[in-house]
């Protein structure tokens, strides 16, 4: 996916900031009318703690962080997703959740006179009412509540306003997640939270935490390598049957429908973003989602569809032929998108990077091998046809954090998309697929679906063919 997610920037909220001030901090848990989104998996309790440690080692300050209210949508459909950052230290999957916890020890004194916890988890008080129609939700007052969530101290949410009072009183500075207006800035979440900390603790410093979690986010735990490997999985057996479904007379929602299906029936809770299937002139939009067009003979068709399991999004685009052949010209462009390909993956190693320039760059060679291969209608390169960058971090977000002018580390996850869209001829070429960075290089994790034009020929002859039986078959 070459752009922004949208499962934050698609939410309608209700909720403005003065109205939560005004009372909704409270009241949230009896509020909220979102069903939250079961996942498969969690890491153990004790990776999201050694998280909180390594923060709490970076910061001079207590860390207060909300997650998400269930209020971020009004439609009937909503199904809660933890907001990431929150997730990511807790491991906490409902809404109407705080966090509290302080830095860590220097020199084996804490340097301040709290005597309370270090680390507090607040949770909505049990509401049996509630229950009833959005089923059984953790609450402070459940048996073994710190084993289950990993924090020695659970209370209710609305305590959390005295907590912080009291630090502030302690702390000069407290640490949240400060809004910016950029693409992927949370507004107005965070915004409410900064409105409530300055009108609990007035007296206080807020500074930014973002930094520090994203930075740890962007390397990967064996855990959250084995979940993002089961959406990759799950994402690469949709696109197979996609190949296989795929023909003339069919709907792009009925091609992105039966991918979905795959996903759900593999146990995905949730699309990693809405699927993408432009056919023809779609295919060169390049975050396409009306998904209404009826697919003709002839046209190329752009599969930009990916599984979410536990949590964690795969991101996967193929490029197939409606009918199960590439016209000429099709094959030539999807021949040099796949070279660039290629050539970008032979340059992924721990140093380089995918910057727009540098010798040290992926994106710039995928870039030249583009511009060097082909020619327009009107006889220019094809470099102006490649109209974004080659790659971007997933995990928790489909655009996890990374910058891109930043060396590669090992235990980064990273796309690799090349694509060119020529507007004029109807034909978007994108070839996209997910890779591990390793201390050598990179390992290949979407490696099983093919990208051989031939291979996906094939795949859709063998199909058609075991249609045609089928039919056949019925009709005896």
């Amino acid at each position: 996916m070459s752009g922004h997610p949208w499962r934050i920037g698609s939410r309608f909220w209700l909720v403005s900031a003065p109205l939560i001030l005004s009372g909704l901090l409270c009241t949230v848990s009896l509020l909220s009318v979102a069903q939250a989104q079961e996942r498969r998996e969690r890491e153990p309790n004790g990776v999201y703690a050694e998280r909180r440690a390594k923060i709490a080692a970076e910061v001079d300050g207590p860390v207060i962080l909300w997650g998400y209210t269930g209020r971020e949508e009004s439609a009937q459909t909503y199904v809660f997703h933890q907001e990431d950052g929150f997730y990511y230290l807790t491991g906490h999957n409902e809404e109407g959740a705080g966090l509290i916890f302080l830095p860590a020890a220097k020199n084996g004194s804490t340097n301040d006179n709290w005597t309370g916890p270090r680390e507090m988890l607040f949770l909505p008080p049990k509401d049996p009412a509630k229950e009833k129609w959005n089923g059984v939700r953790t609450a402070p007052s459940d048996p073994e509540i710190q084993a289950r969530t990993g924090f020695a101290t659970v209370e209710a949410f609305p305590e959390m306003r005295a907590t912080v009072e009291r630090l502030a009183k302690l702390y000069p500075t407290l640490f949240t997640i400060l809004p910016y207006e950029k693409e992927n800035g949370g507004y107005p979440h965070e915004k409410a939270v900064v409105e409530w900390l300055q009108l609990v603790a007035p007296q206080a410093k807020l500074k930014d935490v973002r930094q520090q979690i994203n930075a740890l986010r962007q390397i990967k735990s064996s855990g959250e390598l084995a979940f993002l490997q089961k959406a990759i999985d799950l994402s690469l057996d949709a696109h197979l049957e996609a190949m296989k479904t795929m023909r003339p007379g069919l709907y792009e929602y009925q091609v992105g429908a039966k991918m979905v299906e795959v996903h759900a029936w593999g146990g995905s809770e949730a699309e990693g973003y809405a699927p993408i299937v432009g056919a023809g002139p779609n295919s060169t939009a390049l975050h396409y989602d009306k998904l209404d067009r009826k697919i003709a003979d002839g046209d190329i068709v752009v599969l930009d569809v990916g599984a979410q399991y536990a949590g964690y999004t795969a991101d996967i685009t193929r490029t197939i032929p409606a009918n199960g052949k590439f016209t000429p010209r099709q094959r030539e462009i999807y021949s040099i998108v796949l070279g660039a390909q290629n050539a970008a993956l032979a340059m992924l190693k721990p140093g380089h990077n995918v910057c727009k320039k540098g010798d040290n760059s992926a994106y710039k060679v995928s870039y030249d091998y583009i511009n060097s291969h082909g020619k327009d209608l009107h006889g220019k390169p094809l470099g102006q046809y490649y109209i974004h960058g080659l790659s971007h971090h997933i995990g928790l977000d489909v655009h996890d954090p990374g910058e891109y002018c930043a060396p590669l580390r090992p235990g980064m996850v990273i796309t690799v998309e090349p694509g060119i869209y020529i507007p004029e001829e109807n034909l978007g070429v994108r070839i996209e697929d997910d890779v591990l960075i390793t201390e050598s290089g990179y390992k290949f994790l979407s490696e099983r679906l093919t990208r051989d034009p031939d291979e996906v020929e094939k795949i859709m002859a063998a199909a058609a063919k075991q249609r045609a039986k089928e039919s056949k078959k019925g009709d005896d």
